[in-house]
């Protein structure tokens, strides 16, 4: 036992410090970090600097808006509205009109949404939720590398690879058991709407896999956690837990993969056959606006055929505000105002 009146033994350590020399040491007060005269000017000039960005692209936006319209004013004064209804694409006798491009733009991005949405929402689930580990990070990175695959690269592949593929094997047999549809009947050459709609079907995957894998992971895990507890299976974790919750961001993903579909080129003129038609059977060549654009830009000679195709573009450019318009409503319907997380 420590004998007490022997008083506390001296440590070596460093001592307590002693309460009355405390008490008359001054109180020092903390600098600030950041002084104020120089941060409200560093915060006036950053405020500044992002409003200069945002002003930047409302700028951009209005001069393509000012040069479309200034360059196919020529186009308008000869044919005015009627030039979008228009099927006839005559440019010797200066006859223009856009509905066989619209058309083929439309019908080329819906198809190949048709084709390309399932197959990216299967593999966002299977790597985010079915994956083992080891093939999780080979697949995600495969998935991703195709959106870094230049676009003649797609259409070199579709006339070597895919186009063979559809005549000789896929379109015979859709000819055969989906023919009385009307989508499905003609001559297989391989080339035209079906072709077009594939290739942007496999370029638009990656876009909306990478989106739809990336809102599932930001899913919280006590989601998939409360509907396992209530004794539901993996597919109705995934489809109640995950899935409903990550709706919102599945449906930008899909509008952004249907922009990069409205907008293809080069792969979609390779394979679409360029012809300026309506017609139903997806086996019939088509034209796209994009394509038209490509083609016949640099052969325009007269003044009324270039400000017809400038004008084709102005349609281009109305079609993507009237798609984005659209996904802002289909995104305020999932979400009613509120945000993603929100909804369960």
């Amino acid at each position: 036992m420590v004998n007490r009146a022997l008083g506390a033994p001296h440590l070596t350590g460093p001592q307590p410090p002693d309460k009355a020399a405390l008490a008359v040491q001054p109180r020092v007060l903390a600098e600030p970090l950041l002084k104020e005269g120089d941060s409200h000017v560093a915060d006036r000039v950053f405020s500044l600097g992002m409003l200069a960005c945002a002003l930047c692209v409302l700028a951009l936006v209005g001069l393509i808006i000012y040069e479309l319209i200034t360059k196919s004013s020529l186009s308008w004064h000869v044919s005015g509205w009627k030039f979008f209804f228009r099927s006839e694409w005559d440019p010797v006798n200066d006859h223009f009109g856009a509905l066989p491009f619209v058309y083929g733009t439309l019908v080329s991005s819906i198809l190949a949404l048709v084709i390309a949405v399932p197959l990216a929402i299967g593999v966002a689930v299977f790597i985010t939720e079915m994956s083992p580990r080891w093939l999780k990070g080979p697949l995600a990175f495969t998935t991703e590398l195709l959106a870094a695959i230049p676009s003649v690269i797609y259409g070199l592949w579709a006339i070597f690879v895919l186009v063979p593929l559809l005549r000789t094997d896929v379109e015979p047999w859709l000819a055969r058991y989906l023919g009385w549809t009307g989508m499905f009947e003609g001559t297989p050459f391989g080339i035209g709407m079906l072709a077009a709609g594939v290739i942007l079907a496999i370029m638009i995957v990656p876009i909306i896999s990478s989106i739809t894998r990336e809102v599932m992971t930001a899913v919280p895990n006590h989601q998939r956690e409360a509907v396992l507890a209530l004794g539901a299976t993996r597919w109705e974790m995934i489809r109640t837990g995950v899935l409903r919750n990550a709706r919102a961001g599945i449906l930008g993903g899909v509008i952004l993969g249907l922009g990069r579909a409205l907008g293809e080129t080069m792969a979609v003129t390779m394979v679409i056959g360029n012809r300026p038609e309506i017609a139903r059977s997806l086996f019939a060549p088509g034209y796209t606006m994009a394509s038209v654009i490509a083609n016949e830009f640099t052969e325009a000679t007269g003044d009324v055929y270039l400000s017809a195709l400038v004008e084709v573009g102005l349609a281009l450019f109305i079609v993507t505000i009237i798609v984005n318009i659209l996904a802002q409503f289909l995104v305020w319907t999932v979400t009613r105002g509120t945000p993603a997380r929100a909804n369960g």
